[in-house]
């Protein structure tokens, strides 16, 4: 089993515009860890292979080159052989070239057979999944904690927003203060960047639905809330929540010092995926911790569900361009990005506000 798929080659040092004018077209063809290339895609006889295991596939950075030059270039380079070079025509020819070439490259997993998996380049494509015997959420969240996580979505009067702030702040903080109520403030933002006028609170209950359930039956017969609910009711649009579960690979979040600038990142994901986006996000969150940028990761229990919230913080903007630009320069975040993609139906980016109550800060 396998692809194929054309790239240009040169017969020389492809930054020589001498031999430019020489690269040619070729078709590829990757089968379990061989790279087959023929003159074309009707061609039977093959022409070469190369046995991708132990190479290093790397991206050239951008260069002056000739005109008939293809613009994005990477190669295949081993100690003590010949180096191969390889050209794309667009940076996503080039990105499934150097992923599925990275995957080859690599070191086979322990255990595997091709029998049992048919063929090695299925794993470019599809992650083996082993048969679930539990529901994802008992999968993927964390087994040391019981906590359960509610997020609120507050559309807002654009004229009320202010005195919505301002009454938040005198109500909420005494709810997380009271040790008779089993909920904790984890961050209280306005939306900056996203959906305009919109507050977006987070709590946590200490203790799963039994906490739920006590905090809610306790709030039924506090008549300051009550009386806040009403008061509240007359400044808002529209509002919803979901329930939460934390994500076992990601931290815990924790109140911090400001002044930082919050991302909260929305996927919807195809029905039935989530375990390969944990299984997939369970390797890379390490490229993403560098500057303590990896506030929380929860998944949808109660609402709309197939949903993943991912919470970053920075400092400012451009704190965030450069912090999402690094990660791009370490191996392996290409990958994650190339497994997890073609799991989403939608996604969303907020940029977030913290309120002056808000633990994070």
């Amino acid at each position: 089993m396998g692809c194929g798929g054309s790239a240009r080659v040169p017969p020389s040092d492809p930054q020589d515009s001498s031999g430019l004018r020489l690269w040619k077209r070729r078709w590829f063809v990757l089968v379990d860890l061989c790279l087959y290339y023929y003159r074309d895609s009707s061609e039977q006889q093959v022409r070469g292979g190369l046995p991708l295991p132990g190479y290093e596939i790397r991206v050239l950075p951008p260069a002056p080159r000739a005109p008939r030059a293809p613009p994005f270039l990477f190669t295949a380079e081993h100690p003590g052989m010949r180096t191969y070079c390889l050209g794309a025509e667009t940076p996503e020819e080039l990105h499934a070239w150097v992923c599925a070439l990275r995957r080859g490259a690599s070191p086979l997993p322990g255990g595997y057979s091709r029998d049992t998996e048919g063929s090695w380049f299925r794993s470019l494509f599809v992650h083996k999944v082993d048969p679930r015997k539990d529901a994802h959420s008992n999968l993927l969240s964390k087994k040391e904690t019981s906590n359960l996580y509610k997020i609120q979505f507050h559309n807002v009067k654009p004229e009320c927003l202010e005195t919505y702030n301002k009454l938040t702040e005198e109500v909420l903080p005494k709810l997380h203060s009271d040790p008779d109520y089993p909920c904790d403030l984890v961050g209280n933002w306005n939306t900056w960047y996203g959906e305009q006028d919109q507050a977006v609170h987070l709590w946590r209950f200490s203790g799963g639905y039994p906490a739920l359930m006590d905090c809610m039956n306790k709030l039924r017969q506090n008549k300051e809330y009550l009386d806040f609910r009403k008061e509240r009711s007359r400044m808002l649009l529209s509002r919803r929540n979901q329930l939460l579960l934390e994500f076992s690979f990601w931290n815990e979040p924790r109140p911090r010092q400001g002044p930082n600038i919050y991302e909260l990142r929305s996927y919807k994901l195809k029905p039935g995926t989530m375990i390969e986006w944990g299984n997939n996000w369970a390797r890379a969150i390490k490229y993403r911790q560098e500057n303590q940028e990896a506030v929380g990761g929860f998944f949808s229990q109660i609402g709309e569900l197939y949903v993943v919230h991912h919470l970053w913080a920075y400092r400012d903007l451009q704190s965030r361009e450069e912090t999402r630009n690094a990660a791009w320069r370490k191996r392996g975040w290409d990958e994650n990005v190339y497994y997890t993609v073609p799991l989403i139906r939608t996604m969303e980016s907020r940029i977030m506000i913290p309120l002056k109550i808000s633990p994070l800060q």
